[in-house]
């Protein structure tokens, strides 16, 4: 079973109690789950913390990556929202840091990815859509409901566009959960993949560790490509969040 472990690519993914917790009939354990995503939280906050902790007016290495950051989201928040949609920016910058740590935290060896799993991406997508959804009926009343009547439609065509916006709107936490999920399970499964052919090939000897180079090398790049993945979905997440949170602005537009 050891042995199968090392090359089952599934194994990884799997959730274990650490602390088991039965509340009403209901389980609510501690997992390995909650464990990483409370390390993600701690490491991400650590990392804030103490590099703007100095507040230096010529920033080191660490407070120039926390202000490129900053600078970053803020940037994509404004051209996405406007200057109105920088009251989102906690919201938004927090999503971002939570993805991308969560993402580099299980790029190493052992660790768990929790952003692989759907339920996680998913309660983030809902977060987002529920913001976009009060948001908006609090600011703009019914008036929010304008945002599934585009401007400039014929009125006979008028009840197919408004089903197709409906529809597009309603699978937006679908689509947002689904994306970030599927791309860290599918590289982690096949940089696993390529690992165990790499240990498989590894114990047939000599000409089996000669046959392991080429695994090995595809190994090494799909990290390299893991590792850009982490922050591509971190930040496709963050601008898919900012363009619906201006629909929650500017429903009319």
């Amino acid at each position: 079973m050891a042995a199968a472990d090392k090359v089952d690519p599934i194994h990884q993914f799997q959730i274990h109690p650490i602390i088991p917790i039965h509340i009403g009939g209901y389980d609510i354990s501690f997992t390995n789950s909650s464990l990483f995503m409370v390390a993600t939280i701690i490491v991400a906050s650590a990392f804030l913390y103490m590099s703007t902790a100095s507040r230096s007016l010529i920033p080191g290495r660490l407070q120039s990556i926390s202000e490129m950051a900053y600078e970053f989201v803020g940037n994509m928040l404004r051209d996405a929202a406007g200057k109105q949609g920088m009251q989102f920016f906690p919201l938004v910058f927090s999503l971002f840091m939570f993805v991308l740590v969560a993402n580099l935290i299980g790029l190493f060896p052992y660790f768990f990815t929790v952003t692989s799993h759907i339920i996680v991406t998913f309660t983030l997508a809902i977060l987002v859509i529920g913001t976009v959804i009060v948001y908006g009926f609090a600011q703009h009343g019914l008036g929010f409901l304008k945002l599934f009547v585009p401007h400039g439609v014929p009125g006979y065509l008028l009840p197919l566009v408004v089903a197709i916006e409906i529809i597009s709107f309603v699978s937006r936490p679908v689509s947002l959960s689904v994306r970030l999920f599927a791309n860290m399970l599918a590289g982690h499964i096949t940089l696993k993949v390529f690992s165990g052919f790499v240990v498989s090939l590894s114990a047939l000897g000599a000409v089996g560790v000669a046959g392991s180079v080429l695994p090995l090398a595809m190994a090494v790049a799909l990290t390299a490509l893991e590792l850009l993945v982490a922050f591509l979905q971190a930040y496709v997440f963050a601008v898919l969040t900012c363009m619906y949170l201006n629909d929650a602005l500017h429903p009319s537009h």
